[in-house]
């Protein structure tokens, strides 16, 4: 099983260093690596002193090589475009992509992180590495890029129910299995959302919400420096990660580049309970050997607040998000979804059976925690 580690925290507080060191620890204790970078521009190459493209190549900061890849939109947009003509042609009589060239199509803001999330994904199920050490850009977009996958579960769940529950649907539900296996190339047919394609879809993103909740297969961990606002921006971070489920293992702390000691005392009171580390500065002769030393144990099972808990004797839900107040949480109910909003974040719970589809009866905010009881 594949670990992905992730990093959390405002610009400019270190996340690439940390994340390029992250990856040859990693590599110096026996672990195939895959640091994956999400950064443009030339930084990342300059940093490990090789040149970086799209396809994996090896890097040595220590004892042990560790791959190195940097995601290129373009490139990921023209193999998925060949991809989807390929899967086009096997199911339609007539494909109608056949004649679009993938080297024509512009970015659209968002398509970047869809596909750096399905290029991991790909990394992750090719079982060529022990862990995939993700330096995306460590803000509200990459908690985007990991929180999609309930989103896509929750589209696909709740617009399937409401269309198969339409008269509309009961109306030409005779009709699907005709049109399916005229259109479709093999005479294929039956409910188009029993479909083979659809269930694997279905399939893939259970995988994918399961991996996010699993902190020994994806976790996160904030940067952070002594500065005031770096704090507050990876506290604030720390609890929108926890709203998507995401299991955050600890704070670590970077010392200023004037080379004074940092004080890690503002973190570990912001941060508590979560552990908080502080690393060095790396020396100009030896830069990356000290931060290596002092990170934690990356891949070892945590001890941290889980983002949710369920209690089905009591009919509550407990969810952690200690950077929140009452005033910055809503909670609303329409229909049998339970929508948690905080911060710039919206996600709809993911109930066990015994009370999903129960009205909520209260809720309340109590140290970091909004317990919520079902009826």
């Amino acid at each position: 099983m594949t670990l992905i580690l992730t990093f959390l925290g405002k610009g400019g507080t270190g996340r690439s260093t940390v994340a390029i060191a992250a990856a040859q620890k990693l590599a110096n204790a026996g672990s195939r690596v895959l640091l994956v970078s999400q950064e443009a521009g030339p930084a990342l190459s300059l940093l490990v002193g090789s040149d970086i493209g799209p396809t994996p190549s090896a890097v040595n900061l220590g004892s042990s090589p560790f791959q190195v890849v940097q995601l290129r939109t373009t490139v990921l947009l023209d193999d998925n475009w060949e991809k989807l003509k390929t899967f086009e042609a096997q199911y339609l009589r007539d494909p109608f992509f056949k004649a679009v060239y993938g080297q024509e199509l512009s970015v659209v803001p968002g398509l970047d992180d869809f596909l750096a999330l399905n290029a991991i994904r790909e990394y992750t199920e090719s079982n060529q590495y022990d862990v995939i050490v993700h330096d995306g850009k460590g803000d509200q977009s990459t908690l985007r890029l990991w929180g999609a996958i309930g989103g896509i579960d929750w589209y696909f769940r709740r617009f399937k129910k409401v269309f198969q529950d339409s008269q509309f649907y009961r109306s030409i539900s005779p009709f699907i299995a005709p049109i399916t296996g005229a259109i479709l190339a093999g005479g294929m047919s039956g409910d188009v959302w029993n479909r083979p394609e659809a269930q694997s879809v279905e399939s893939m993103v259970a995988k994918g919400k399961a991996l996010v909740s699993d902190p020994m297969q994806l976790r996160a961990y904030v940067v952070t420096t002594d500065d005031e606002m770096a704090i507050a921006t990876g506290k604030y971070l720390w609890s929108a990660a926890q709203q998507i489920g995401l299991t955050v293992a600890g704070t670590l702390t970077n010392q200023p580049y004037s080379g004074q000691p940092s004080n890690p005392q503002p973190a570990e009171a912001a941060f508590a309970p979560i552990p908080v580390v502080a690393l060095p500065h790396g020396a100009s002769d030896n830069r990356w050997q000290p931060i290596i030393d002092a990170l934690p144990p990356l891949t070892e099972p945590v001890n941290v607040p889980s983002a949710m808990s369920v209690d089905t004797a009591s009919s509550t839900v407990k969810l952690f998000l200690p950077g929140f107040d009452k005033t910055q949480v809503k909670l609303t109910q329409y229909g049998p979804e339970v929508t948690v909003e905080a911060g710039d974040q919206r996600h709809n719970l993911s109930l066990p059976p015994a009370l999903s589809g129960r009205s909520v009866t209260s809720a309340k905010f109590q140290d970091g925690y909004l317990i919520i009881s079902f009826g």
